[in-house]
């Protein structure tokens, strides 16, 4: 179990990288647009289209990495007067409840990538994107997600927590 464990944290956290990678490009793309319109009179004419897609890309490649960390917001007035045991349980029921969840996103995520790729379906922008190629990263960042959520569920079987 260790061994899954240390797997899904080290794509958990190669996740996380590439998200930051991701926000710092989308904030030199927006850098990029503004002085090139004030200074220069030039647009990317994308800079718009390809912020959204790097936010998104973003958003998916850390959730992962974000519940690995226990920085997903947490409401614990409640488990936070309750013993370890019912603590467990809770977490428990609450991961079940997630995957089932994040199973039915990722079936959804991969039917959606795969009709932009069938259909080949471009962005109606300038750039014509071909949307697939934006989408991906959706069920990539939910797939990392599912293996985060089981890593955890099996550091609290094993009570590693």
């Amino acid at each position: 179990m260790k061994s899954f464990y240390d797997f899904s944290s080290k794509l958990s956290l190669w996740g996380a990288y590439l998200s930051a990678v991701l926000i710092v490009s989308l904030v030199v793309l927006i850098m990029v647009e503004i002085v090139g319109r004030q200074f220069f009179d030039f647009s990317t004419m994308i800079a718009d289209e390809y912020s959204g897609y790097l936010y998104l890309a973003s958003i998916f490649l850390g959730l992962a990495y974000t519940f690995e960390h226990k920085a997903h917001i947490r409401i614990n007035i409640i488990t936070s007067r309750l013993d370890e045991n019912k603590n467990k349980t809770i977490d428990m029921v609450a991961s079940v409840l997630s995957l089932c969840i994040l199973s039915f996103i990722l079936y959804r995520t991969i039917l959606f990538t795969y009709d932009a790729y069938d259909m080949e379906m471009l962005s109606e922008a300038v750039s014509e994107t071909p949307l697939y190629l934006t989408q991906i990263v959706m069920p990539i960042g939910i797939t990392l997600f599912v293996l985060s959520i089981l890593a955890f569920m099996s550091k609290r079987i094993s009570n590693d927590s």
